[in-house]
């Protein structure tokens, strides 16, 4: 399992779709496909998956001004994961902290 999930993404976004869509948005392995995703969540969270689709984000150029001058750097790219599951079953992302 945590050679597939990464961590969960917990933004206001990922939560109106949790609320709304039963959808969670996970960041997951590059190599990973959807069966390892879906095999992976409902081993680890115990709820029935629906679907599940993925999305590579790409990196993005950043740069900061520091006293020696302009700093360029890029962010790296990641693949995302949106998790449809099923009626009646949720996922408490909060329940470790």
């Amino acid at each position: 399992m945590t050679e597939v999930l990464i961590k969960p993404i917990i933004t206001e976004k990922a939560n109106a779709q949790s609320e709304k869509l039963r959808r969670y948005a996970f960041k997951v392995n590059r190599r990973a496909n959807k069966l390892e995703i879906k095999k992976a969540v409902e081993n680890f969270y115990g709820v029935a998956v629906v679907d599940v689709n993925t999305v590579v984000v790409p990196g993005k150029n950043k740069t900061r001004y520091t006293k020696a001058g302009f700093i360029k750097g890029v962010k790296q790219s990641y693949k995302k994961a949106y998790v449809g599951i099923g009626e009646g079953d949720a996922i408490d992302l909060y329940a470790n902290i």
